[in-house]
Formats: C-alpha cells, sequence, structure tokens
C-alpha cells in the first residue's frame, strides 16, 4: 500500500493531544539520552501515535497483518503485549526513507516478509537498537543516531493523518527501561543488509566436519602404526654370518679342514685346483702346474653359513691381486726371478719364520743359497711333501733321518733349487720380505735352543753345526719336543 492511505481509517488528534505526545516524546528523548551515557542500547525514535501512561489512545482494531506478520510490543501500563494497530502495521511494511519516492518518482512496493529460517535484520531508521543474532550471522553495527528533532520539524512532517516524518520508516519506541534492565528483542522487519560471516559454516555441519577430520587423523596415525609394527614383524632376520678365518701360511689342505668346520658347501681341494679368475702361468708358473696354490691369499672372509667352497676361492683370488700387485711383479724382476718365483720363496719364508724380524733375514738366506747354487736344505719343504703324500693338513712330529732322505721333488735337502710349487699361501709380510729381502751374507739359520722361536743366523758351517747341537741337546732335554720358552 502508498503512504498516507490506510485500510481503515483513523480519527484525526486535536492540537491538545499532539501537544499532549510531544510533551511525552521529549520525555522519553531525555530518558534515552540519560540511559546512553550510562552505557545502555540506544532507542529509537518514539513513534507519533505511541500509547503513553498519561493519556492512551484508542485505536480502532486494525485488520489482519499480511503474511503472518505480528508486532509484540511491550505496554508501558501493565507489561503484556499489545496487538498492534493499523498505523503500526504500516509502519512494518513502510520501506526506507527515499527521497526520489516522496517526490512521486516511483511508488514503493510490498516489503516481502522473511523467510522463517532467515533471521530479520535490524529496523529502517536511525536510533534502533542491535538485536543479537539468532543463528550463524554476525551482529550488524547499528547506525549512529540522528541529530534530535524538534517539535516543530516533527510536527510539520506529520500529516493530519497520522503519517510518519519522512526521515525514514521507525519502529514504535519500548518503554523507557533503566541501564541495567533487559530488553525483550522486538520484531524487526527483513534487512537487505544482513550478511553471513565470512567463511562461516553452522554449527552443526561444522561440529561435523571436524569430527569427521579427527576421525581421518586417528585413522592415518592408527594405519602408520600398525604399518611399522606389521615392519617390525615381516621383517626377515637376517642370517648369521659365518666368519671363516684363514690363517697365513695354511695349505690347501688346512684351508679346506677350515672350509667344512665353518659350514661351506662342497669340495675346496676340488675348487681350488683351477678358477677363471686367476692363471699361475701368467705369473711365470710352469705349464700344466696341478692347483692354486700359494694365491689364496689367508685374510679373514665372513661368509654365509652353506655358501659354496667356490666362493671362498673367489674371495681368495681376488684378495691376491689386490695384495700382489704391480710392486711385487717389479720386485722380481729386480731379483732376477719370476713373480711365481717368488710367491714360492714368501711361501717358505711364512712356513720357517716365527717371529717377524726373521722374515727378510730367511728370505736372504734363500737368495744367498740359490745364487751360490747350494741346496735349500729347508724342513718345511720336506713336511709339506708328507703331508701331500699321507693327506694330512700338518705334521707336528720330528723329521726322521729317513724323512730327511724322502725322495720327493719337495725335499731341498737332496734337490737343488726351488720346489716346484708354492709350499702355503702366503700373507702379505712374508711376500714382501721375499720381495725386499734383508742385506746380509748369512748361509745358515737354525731354531734357537731357548725355544722362543727365533732363529740363529751364521755365514760359516761351523757356526751352523754349534747352533744346531744346541737345539738337538734342547729337544732332547725337553722329552723329544721342542723346548719351551722360559722368557
Amino acid at each position: 500500500m502508498t503512504r498516507g492511505k490506510r485500510s481503515q481509517a483513523s480519527p484525526e488528534r486535536t492540537e491538545e493531544e499532539r501537544e499532549r505526545d510531544r510533551a511525552e516524546r521529549e520525555k522519553r528523548r531525555a530518558e534515552r539520552t540519560v540511559g546512553q551515557g550510562a552505557g545502555a542500547a540506544a532507542d529509537a525514535p518514539p513513534h507519533p501515535n505511541a500509547p503513553s501512561d498519561e493519556s492512551p489512545i484508542d485505536v480502532p482494531p486494525p485488520e489482519p497483518a499480511t503474511a503472518g506478520w505480528e508486532l509484540a510490543q511491550p505496554s508501558p501500563a501493565d507489561g503484556a503485549p499489545r496487538q498492534p494497530d493499523a498505523e503500526d502495521e504500516a509502519h512494518v511494511h513502510a520501506e526506507p526513507h527515499d527521497p526520489e519516492r516522496r517526490q512521486g518518482a516511483e511508488p514503493p512496493t510490498m516489503r516481502t516478509p522473511p523467510a522463517p529460517d532467515e533471521p530479520p535484520g535490524p529496523p529502517s531508521g536511525t536510533g534502533a537498537p542491535p538485536i543479537a543474532p539468532s543463528g550463524p550471522f554476525e551482529p550488524i553495527t547499528p547506525p549512529s543516531p540522528a541529530a534530535p528533532v524538534s517539535p516543530e520539524q516533527e510536527t510539520a512532517s506529520t500529516t493530519s493523518t497520522g503519517e510518519f516524518p519522512a526521515s525514514g520508516s521507525r519502529m514504535p519506541p519500548a518503554p523507557p527501561a533503566s541501564p541495567s534492565a533487559s530488553r525483550r528483542p522486538a520484531s524487526r522487519a527483513p534487512a537487505a543488509s544482513a550478511r553471513r560471516r565470512p567463511g562461516g559454516r553452522p554449527p552443526l555441519p561444522r561440529a561435523l566436519a571436524l569430527v569427521a577430520l579427527a576421525a581421518v587423523v586417528a585413522a592415518v596415525v592408527l594405519l602408520v602404526k600398525s604399518l611399522a609394527g606389521s615392519g617390525s614383524e615381516r621383517k626377515t632376520p637376517v642370517p648369521a654370518v659365518a666368519r671363516v678365518v684363514i690363517p697365513e701360511g695354511s695349505t690347501r689342505l688346512q684351508i679346506a679342514r677350515i672350509a667344512a668346520r665353518d659350514g661351506l658347501k662342497g669340495s675346496y681341494r676340488g675348487a681350488s685346483k683351477r678358477s677363471p679368475l686367476l692363471d699361475p702361468t701368467h705369473y711365470g708358473a710352469p705349464a700344466g702346474t696341478r692347483d692354486l696354490e700359494g694365491f689364496l691369499f689367508p685374510a679373514t672372509y665372513d661368509m654365509f653359513p652353506g655358501a659354496p667352497v667356490s666362493r671362498l676361492v673367489q674371495e681368495q683370488l681376488t684378495a691376491f691381486r689386490e695384495n700382489f700387485s704391480s710392486s711385487e711383479l717389479a720386485g722380481a724382476h729386480a731379483l732376477h726371478v719370476t713373480p711365481y718365483q717368488l710367491l714360492t720363496i714368501a711361501s717358505m719364508v711364512e712356513r720357517e719364520a716365527k717371529v717377524p724380524g726373521d722374515r727378510p733375514k730367511i728370505a736372504a738366506v734363500i737368495y744367498n743359497r740359490l745364487k751360490k747354487g747350494m741346496p735349500l736344505g729347508i724342513d718345511a719343504t720336506i713336511y709339506y711333501a708328507l703331508e701331500m703324500q699321507k693327506g694330512l693338513a700338518t705334521y707336528t712330529k720330528e723329521l726322521t733321518e729317513a724323512q730327511l732322505q724322502l725322495n720327493s721333488p719337495y725335499n731341498t735337502r737332496t734337490h737343488t733349487g726351488l720346489p716346484p710349487t708354492p709350499i702355503s699361501n702366503p700373507g702379505l709380510a712374508s711376500i714382501e720380505a721375499a720381495t725386499k729381502p734383508a742385506h746380509v751374507a748369512y748361509l745358515y739359520y737354525v731354531l734357537a735352543a731357548d725355544g722362543c722361536g727365533e732363529h740363529t743366523f751364521s755365514t760359516t758351517l761351523a757356526k751352523f753345526e754349534a747352533d744346531a747341537a744346541a737345539y738337538q741337546a734342547a729337544v732332547k732335554k725337553n722329552g723329544g719336543a721342542p723346548p719351551s720358552c722360559k722368557k
């Protein structure tokens, strides 16, 4: 409906009633000013036709409000809600103040009531108190109160039929209340300026989203823990490693016994005859050399239990090639021997020397005897021949006179020159001693009579025979066994 018209006529008010209303409005405006200074919320400007305690106005019963709108407003007299009159109803549906529309540019239209689930916005006009939102909407900041209107201006702006002032439609005023008193929420016209909070959600969906997120995090944590636990349970135990220790100076027969003891599978003697990794003839060995004795480098090898013995042979040959390199080849050439002969000399040094200091000296005796064409007379070669004949890993008994005359190319008492093959697998120290022998003229050596492992060296046969007699006396004194060290 348009302004200035009512669905039902209302009686004109007399000048006395208007004066009384103006006085009442001035009184209430003063009370509101005092209440605002004390921290109370600002009230809307009073309605021209609002009832007062002094002179209640009889208003004809209004026609029913459209779209179910009702305005609950406490009465100043008894505090009970009253039904809105026709003028109140018209005020509720009135559009905000628009100067162009007041000049007749375009007639205002009926405002649609708010949807049931949408909270009403703040009332149009100035001075309306903020109403707490009932849903997930931010409270609208109330506009600044309008400047007080003088009674003359308000009277001039009010028509004879009780039309509202042109400054904008306003809600009927609430009864005055003290700053500490609670204010009843008043019905409001729908506000187009109401807005949602940025990124806001209704409380229930937000709570459900948080619960779902917590469930996902918990599931991920449990999954990680289960995977970690299952990984530890499914972890295959690493098989134990068999540490195969090959001492320096060991023979093929001795290494075969060690490999069998440590759980390796197969025949070591068969696997150590030949290998594609190494050809003895490349080191100056005679054609038809029967096995790899001397090339099976002694060291400590980590093998899995049950590994084939061929794997151990491969590891030994690889280690030999790493330790018997260009420097040893050059040393053999400087000594006028083949690398294979140098390796054979090193194998004898390894079996003869008991202490490290004797190695270069024993190597020097061997080279000096070879130069002179003398038999080497090394008993270790005879022991090797006996072990090969009897299939013994180690022969520990004293050699008899018959054994000293054993018919074997390994008997260096009866044959001159070097034995046909190395008699052991020497370590790096003995190889270095064979490559760099001591610069001495010794031709003889024999174990010292003290039994501590050292040798006594000499350049004459007489000195050697005296040293040998002393050693034999010590063996006889010890019941036929090598003498024990007393140091």
